[in-house]
């Protein structure tokens, strides 16, 4: 089967959880034995054209003009890689379906469908009105809520990681359920079990003295993550806990508002804000950390918590969305109130002062890691619904 994958991120390029999940679905298909050709602007370096793990990868160099805004930059990158497409569609085609993920490449993935009477699949990673939390915020935020009415509709089937995103586009965007395929994320355990049994002490003193507790935040500083509600909450643990020590590590629109509340609250020994940090630090922190927190408002999913997962480390988590559907409270990691301080504290000082039960959450969420959220099972799932939809484009004049 030859599959023509759309994607505004692919690394190096990775901004969030989209560029994380094409990053490693691509490479399972392909295992699978998915013919996969992927699309994608060049946003951040990385060769124009090459084959990574089977699969043929095209970055299209968009030109470097100024726009008004963010909108008006992808409207006019999609034009460059509908040219692109065009030229590989002549060049290397036919394909039997087109897969894009979200809106941002939505505009030729559409102009592709009706042009070549090909199937279009969309999978579905968050909305703008969710980030919203059920509004949308000035002129840019309709027409993003726009551009991703018009995907779901024009696709031939839908797919999206939670069934908490299942109801919101059923709920958004009227899309009939029986459209719809839940089909989790998933994480490659592979760089956390490398890290077992290694000395990582003298990395450890990077960040914390021997004696303190590392409470680990990894992920975008915006406001819809919640990052904000770690901060507050951190007075009322070190109250217990005063060897506990943060370290919220990314960066965002929100991390200077931050830096100033850390100063505001008299944190600065006890809170750490490195800004970026590489994927193996990223790894290394939560191999280290003794408690790895997601306060978030707002979650799709929430790959950074099957990250901590399959690190083994105890997670805590705000019940809402997705991260209500991958965490499990007292089974696998803590649940809190999304938004209230109180709570964010009160989970994690039950992981920090409850050890024996911590291990067994730990143990419990690393063993579903391994057995639902790998990507050799999400990739099967995927291609059954490739499948299906060929089979049925097959049967019907168009």
């Amino acid at each position: 089967m030859r599959v023509l994958m759309l994607s505004w991120e692919y690394p190096p390029h990775v901004v969030g959880g989209l560029g994380k999940h094409v990053a490693e679905l691509a490479p399972a298909l392909a295992d699978l034995g998915i013919e996969l050709y992927l699309l994608t602007p060049m946003r951040r370096g990385g060769a124009e054209r090459e084959t990574i793990a089977g699969i043929r990868v095209y970055r299209i160099p968009s030109p470097a003009n100024v726009y008004p805004n963010f909108y008006e930059e992808v409207v006019h990158t999609n034009e460059t890689l509908e040219r692109a497409c065009e030229e590989l569609l002549a060049t290397e085609g036919p394909f039997e379906l087109i897969h894009n993920h979200d809106w941002l490449t939505s505009f030729v993935a559409r102009r592709l469908k009706h042009a070549h009477k090909l199937p279009l699949l969309a999978t579905i990673h968050a909305t703008e009105r969710g980030r919203g939390r059920g509004q949308l915020l000035g002129e840019q935020a309709q027409r993003v809520n726009d551009a991703e009415w018009r995907l779901t509709y024009e696709a031939w089937r839908v797919i999206c990681c939670t069934r908490f995103m299942a109801d919101e586009i059923h709920r958004y965007f009227q899309v009939p359920l029986d459209k719809v395929d839940v089909i989790p994320n998933g994480v490659d355990p592979t760089p956390f079990q490398k890290l077992e049994g290694q000395d990582l002490s003298a990395f450890r003193a990077r960040w914390a003295q021997p004696e303190e507790k590392i409470v680990l935040y990894v992920g975008r500083v915006v406001q819809e993550k919640g990052a904000e509600i770690l901060v507050r909450s951190a007075p009322f643990v070190l109250a217990r806990v005063p060897e506990a020590k943060f370290i919220i590590a990314g960066t965002g629109p929100e991390l200077e508002r931050l830096r100033d509340l850390v100063q505001e609250l008299g944190l600065s020994t006890k809170v750490l804000l490195p800004g970026f940090i590489d994927d193996k630090d990223r790894d290394r922190l939560y191999k280290v950390a003794d408690c790895a927190v997601f306060p978030s408002l707002y979650e799709p999913f929430g790959i950074v918590a099957l990250e901590a997962m399959a690190a083994k480390t105890p997670v805590v988590v705000s019940e809402v969305g997705g991260l209500a559907e991958v965490v499990r409270h007292a089974e696998t990691g803590i649940t809190i109130y999304p938004g209230d301080v109180q709570s964010c504290a009160w989970g994690i000082l039950h992981t920090l002062e409850h050890p024996e039960w911590t291990r067994q959450r730990v143990q419990n969420a690393y063993e579903e890691v391994l057995r639902v959220y790998n990507w050799h099972t999400i990739a099967e799932q995927t291609a059954k619904v490739y499948r299906r939809i060929v089979e049925e484009r097959a049967r019907v004049y168009w």
